[in-house]
């Protein structure tokens, strides 16, 4: 049919959410230096509009965090100004060591990101 398998939506949240943590300093090397990583613990999918194949896109993310020891990102496909799709995630912070998320994901990313203001610090 054409358009873009629905699984492809999630690589470009994927995507965006690790260039945007790239954006902020919060690297591969840097999560293993710090023994910590960031873990999707899920993930939906609003449709809005089709995608297909070729259409450039732009997907943007906005980081939102709460109590506990989860946060969320937020992410919005577009296909010029068209909302094509909404992406909602829930993420947490793990302690590679231990294996469990850690408390206060937001304290803990302002400090290992130069540039928290991305991270909304």
């Amino acid at each position: 049919m054409g358009h873009v398998n629905h699984a492809v939506y999630h690589q470009y949240g994927e995507h965006a959410r690790s260039q945007h943590l790239l954006a902020a300093g919060f690297s591969l090397h840097e999560q293993r230096v710090e023994h910590v990583g960031i873990v999707l613990l899920e993930s939906r999918i609003r449709y809005l509009r089709e995608l297909t194949l070729g259409d450039d896109v732009e997907v943007t993310s906005d980081v939102e965090f709460g109590e506990g020891k989860t946060f969320r990102i937020e992410h919005m496909i577009m296909r010029g100004d068209t909302r094509c799709a909404e992406i909602s995630c829930v993420l947490g912070l793990l302690d590679t060591e231990a294996r469990r998320l850690l408390p206060e994901p937001k304290k803990r990313l302002m400090a290992l990101t130069p540039d928290p203001a991305l991270l909304g610090g």
